[in-house]
C-alpha cells in the first residue's frame, strides 16, 4: 500500500501510547485503520476503535474492511448488532486467526465495555471526552496499546489536554503544509480560498487550538448536543414541529430550521437550505413545507427583506401560527440567550456536520463602545451565522407559551 511519509511514521511507530494531530483530509483515517489491521494480524489481538457518531464509525470499519481486503486477509463479513443493551450499532469483523476489530460511536458506557487496543477516532469532536477518557484508560492498563487522533476543536476538550500536556504520548503532528511537502496532492491557496474563513482554516488546516472565549456556543456544548442522524428520522403524524426561518436573498442564505418537540429536548428533523433563491420561489417552499408538516408555530425573519415574506404567510396561514421577528439588538440577545440557556441544559440535538457547527460556533458576543451588546458573526461564503440565527427562531417558536422580549427602541437595528 502506498503511504505518505507522514502517514509511514505514524504506522510504523510501536509506542504504547500513541496522539496525532493532523489536518483535514489528510488520510489520518486510513493510516490509523491500517495499523490496526497490520497489528491485528501480526498479534491476533483485539482492536477497539471509537468514533464521534455512527456515521464516522461506519466509514472507519469501511476502511478496515478495505485494508483486510487489499491484504488479502482471510475474514469474516462486517457484522452489525447492538452494544451490550443500549441501542448503539457497532460493526465488528473477524480475523482468521481469531482477532477481532469492532468499531462503534463513543460514549462512556461503550469505552468501559472492552479490554483491547484502543482508537479513538476524532477525539477532539466526542461528546463527553473527558468521561470518556476517564472510563476507558483502565481497559487498556494491561499493556494494551492506545492511539489518539484529530483535527482540534478548541481548548476545552480532553484532546486539547492530552495533545499539550506533559505525559507519555508520543506525538504525531501534520498540517496542511507538512502534507503537502510529503506528497499529499492538495491546491493549499485554493482549500484557503475555498473555506473562506481565517480561524476555520487556522483551525481545520494548519492544526491551531484556537481560544474560545470571544465564541458564544463554544465546540464543547455543540458537541454535547450533537447527535449523528438526527435529521434522519421520518415526518411522524400527530409530531409537535417547531420551523424558524432565517431570510436571505443575495448575499445570506435562507435557511429553514426544523425541530420536533419530545418532552422537553428539541431534536433537530431539518434543515433546509435556500442560496440566491427569488423570493417567490422561498416562498412556494416555505407554504409547502408547512402544509407538509403542520408546524405548531413559525417564527421568521422579518428583518428588512422578510418582512414582504413574513406577512404573505400570515396572511395565508395566520397570525397565531406565524409570528413575525424583528432583529433588533434586543431581539437577538433575548434569541441569543436562550439558544445558549438550551444548549448548556442539553435540550437540543442538532446533526453532526461540519458547516452547522462552525456556523453555530462563529456567533461571538461583543461590547461596544458605547456599553452595548452585540451578538454578531463574520460573514463568509457560506452565510452571516444563518444557521444560528434559523435554530435559534426555531427554538423561540417552540417556547410555550411564547414569551417575546420587551422590546425599547434603541435606535441601533441589527
Amino acid at each position: 500500500m502506498s503511504l505518505y511519509e507522514y502517514q509511514r511514521r505514524w504506522v510504523e511507530d510501536s509506542s504504547r501510547y500513541k496522539i496525532g494531530l493532523w489536518c483535514r483530509q489528510s488520510g489520518k483515517s486510513f493510516a490509523t485503520s491500517l495499523e490496526a489491521v497490520l497489528d491485528a494480524v501480526d498479534t491476533a489481538k483485539m482492536w477497539v476503535l471509537l468514533s464521534a457518531g455512527e456515521r464516522q464509525s461506519k466509514e472507519l470499519m469501511e476502511k478496515v474492511r478495505m485494508h483486510l481486503q487489499a491484504m488479502q486477509v482471510a475474514c469474516s463479513a462486517l457484522k452489525e448488532d447492538f452494544f451490550a443493551d443500549s441501542s448503539l450499532r457497532q460493526l465488528s469483523v473477524e480475523l482468521g486467526n481469531g482477532a477481532r476489530i469492532v468499531g462503534l460511536p463513543a460514549n462512556p458506557n461503550t469505552a468501559r465495555g472492552f479490554s483491547a487496543n484502543v482508537l479513538l477516532d476524532e477525539f477532539a469532536f466526542h461528546r463527553d471526552s473527558r468521561q470518556i477518557w476517564t472510563a476507558l484508560f483502565p481497559t487498556i492498563s494491561r499493556g494494551y496499546k492506545l492511539r489518539v487522533v484529530s483535527t482540534p476543536q478548541g481548548k476545552s476538550n480532553q484532546f486539547y489536554h492530552l495533545y499539550t500536556g506533559d505525559n507519555d504520548f508520543h506525538k504525531h503532528f501534520t498540517d496542511i503544509y507538512i502534507a503537502v511537502e510529503q506528497g499529499l496532492p492538495v491546491d493549499i491557496d485554493s482549500l484557503r480560498r475555498g473555506i473562506d474563513d481565517p480561524d476555520a482554516w487556522a483551525q481545520e488546516y494548519e492544526c491551531q487550538f484556537l481560544d474560545e472565549a470571544t465564541a458564544y456556543l463554544t465546540y464543547d456544548l455543540i458537541a454535547a448536543c450533537e447527535l449523528d442522524g438526527c435529521c434522519e428520522a421520518p415526518a411522524a403524524e400527530q409530531a409537535e414541529y417547531y420551523f424558524g426561518v432565517d431570510i436571505g436573498r443575495k448575499k445570506d442564505l435562507t435557511i429553514v430550521w426544523v425541530v420536533e418537540k419530545l418532552g422537553d429536548v428539541f431534536y433537530t428533523r431539518a434543515v433546509k437550505v435556500l442560496e440566491k433563491t427569488a423570493f417567490s420561489r422561498q416562498m412556494d417552499f416555505f407554504a409547502f413545507f408547512i402544509e407538509a408538516l403542520k408546524p405548531v408555530r413559525v417564527c421568521i425573519d422579518a428583518t428588512g427583506i422578510g418582512m414582504p415574506l413574513a406577512e404573505s404567510l400570515q396572511e395565508r396561514f395566520g397570525t397565531g401560527r406565524i409570528e413575525a421577528v424583528t432583529f433588533t439588538n434586543i431581539v437577538k440577545q433575548d434569541l441569543a440567550t436562550r439558544t445558549r440557556r438550551v444548549f448548556e441544559d442539553r435540550r437540543v440535538r442538532v446533526p453532526v456536520d461540519g458547516k452547522i457547527r462552525e456556523d453555530l460556533h462563529s456567533v461571538k458576543k461583543t461590547v461596544t463602545v458605547a456599553g452595548n451588546i452585540r451578538f454578531d458573526a463574520e460573514r463568509t461564503a457560506d452565510g452571516h451565522a444563518d444557521r444560528f440565527w434559523a435554530l435559534a427562531l426555531a427554538l423561540l417558536a417552540g417556547d410555550a407559551p411564547a414569551v417575546k422580549p420587551q422590546i425599547y427602541w434603541s435606535g441601533e437595528v441589527a
